[in-house]
């Protein structure tokens, strides 16, 4: 049984770009949706309606946040990024989320690298907590300029969670322990993965962090029979809006919960005060395309 994921997309008509299109994901009841990001607003801003149409529908939902998204500063402001991201899940959950069904965050290990764990309903999350790249992927003074770009291109021995959790020694370390994470949560279901378009023809001027957490996925796909579906990011705005009315709402609800859990703690930290031209143009839009099993 399949699910109509987004109206049929087709990017660029020129000829320069190759068209994709998504047309279904899984809808069996033994799925599971792995939704694989750098930041904690990622999801929201480019697949928030997607994901949140599978949450609401039943099925087991996986959030894999990469980076702690620290932007170069200290514990308060990721450990706030962390509990907007939760926030957002939240929403997405809906009436499920009540007292008693409260988010409980502890301590996991997978490959011996402790990992920060919350469920929340039919969801759970996990937060690396490594640290954010840059735009550029050049790193932050913080914590010695490491990022995933310079992992996976080996300009870096290792990178360290910011927090002391947990070092990974390589990219094939890191990958070992997505890999490990995917298999513990999927347990023989079909497995779909949400993650950040790669492709710098797809979706050009992205995030690096964004770009890495998409070719993590592509690099894991070698050996993993996976239903993948890959989105826009930054490139987002460009393109003309395709969401119905329901679908910004839906957009809009799950990111201003992020964005409300930022300013609450700190006005300054608001991302849509920052830039809301752009995230408003991003509530119209989701793009992607989806990738079958090899």
């Amino acid at each position: 049984m399949t699910l109509a994921l987004l109206p049929a997309i087709t990017w660029g008509s020129s000829g320069s770009r190759p068209a994709y299109r998504v047309t279904h994901i899984s809808n069996s009841p033994l799925a599971v949706h792995i939704v694989l990001v750098a930041h904690q607003d990622d999801w929201q801003l480019f697949m928030g309606d997607i994901v949140a149409q599978q949450i609401r529908a039943g099925k087991r939902v996986v959030f894999i946040y990469l980076t702690a998204g620290d932007d170069g500063r200290d514990s308060l402001y990721w450990v706030t990024r962390e509990r907007g991201a939760l926030e957002s899940a939240r929403i997405a959950v809906g009436s499920v989320a009540t007292d008693s069904t409260a988010e409980q965050c502890s301590a996991t290990k997978a490959l011996e690298h402790v990992i920060r764990r919350c469920t929340l309903a039919s969801t759970e999350s996990y937060f690396f907590r490594l640290p954010d790249g840059r735009r550029n992927g050049t790193g932050f003074a913080r914590h010695s300029h490491e990022s995933l770009r310079k992992l996976r291109r080996e300009r870096t021995a290792s990178i360290s969670a910011v927090d002391g959790s947990a070092v990974y020694d390589s990219w094939a370390d890191l990958m070992s322990t997505v890999n490990e994470l995917i298999g513990e949560s999927s347990a023989d279901r079909i497995v779909t993965i949400h993650a950040s378009d790669p492709s710098v023809v797809a979706n050009p001027h992205d995030h690096f962090d964004h770009r890495m957490a998409g070719l993590l996925v592509a690099d894991l796909r070698r050996k993993n029979r996976w239903n993948v579906v890959y989105y826009a990011g930054y490139a987002l705005a460009t393109r003309a809006a395709n969401r119905t009315n329901d679908q910004a709402r839906e957009k809009t609800a799950l990111f201003r919960a992020y964005d409300r859990v930022m300013t609450q703690a700190n006005v300054k930290w608001s991302a849509y005060r920052e830039h809301p031209a752009f995230y408003s143009e991003c509530m119209l839009r989701t793009y992607a395309r989806r990738v079958a099993p090899r």
